[in-house]
Order: C-alpha cells, then structure tokens, then sequence
C-alpha cells in the first residue's frame, strides 16, 4: 500500500527530524509489539507519516516490511483488527494490567493504569473486526 503521490520535504533539517522521529517511532512500535502497555500501531502510524515526508525508501520499506507492512495498511484501508488479534491485545493488556497493579501500591498509580487499560479496551473493541 502506497501513497499515490510520495513528496520528499527540500529543507534538509526538517528532513533529518523527520527521519529520526520516524525511526524512533519504528522502535517504539517494535517494542510495543512485545509490552502490551505500549501501543503499537500509532507508533508505525506516525513513523510512515514521517518517512512519507522524508524518505521514499524508508516509506516503501515500512508498508512493505512482511511483520510491520500489515500493522499500517490494514489500518489506512479500514480493514479493522482481526478477532483474534482483538481478543490477544486486549487479554494481554490487561493481564499486565492487573500484574502491575498487585505490584504497584500507589492508589494513583492504579486508578491511572485501570484507566488508560479502560481507554484503549474501549478504542479496540469500537475498531471493525477484520474476518
């Protein structure tokens, strides 16, 4: 999945912050797939929109890596989430979720957790469900 029109910015600062934050967001992405408290898609999101605008390269490589590629487009098309990918993200969260909360015995730190947990529950569920 590609942009019809892909366009470079000329001003070279601009184009290296847009590469760094696009490959921090890669990383950050990447390791949202394995700590269930960091999103992953945004972060893929907001990385192919920085490379979109710094590097046709990178763009071309990130929509079509084989394990990060899907993330993005199926999110751009508005395919949705798969069913099983709704039920593992959401198990997985929350099981960390109430992991930490057990560990951590700030009242503060617990209503914030079960909150933003609440939050991006309620956000996958309202995404289309990918047959």
């Amino acid at each position: 999945m590609a942009p019809r029109e892909i366009v470079e910015t000329r001003n070279p600062w601009l184009r290296w912050l847009l590469l760094g934050i696009g490959w921090a967001s890669v990383a950050l992405g990447i390791a949202g797939i394995f700590l269930p408290v960091l999103p992953t898609t945004p972060f893929l999101l907001l990385a192919a929109a920085c490379f979109v605008r710094s590097s046709r390269r990178f763009y071309l490589w990130l929509v079509g890596h084989p394990r990060l590629g899907p993330w993005i487009c199926d999110y751009l098309d508005g395919e949705g989430i798969p069913l099983k990918g709704k039920v593992y993200a959401i198990g997985l969260m929350w099981a960390s979720i109430l992991l930490s909360c057990y560990l951590v015995p700030l009242l503060p730190a617990r209503v914030f957790m079960l909150g933003s947990a609440s939050l991006v529950t309620l956000y996958i569920l309202r995404q289309k469900t990918r047959r």
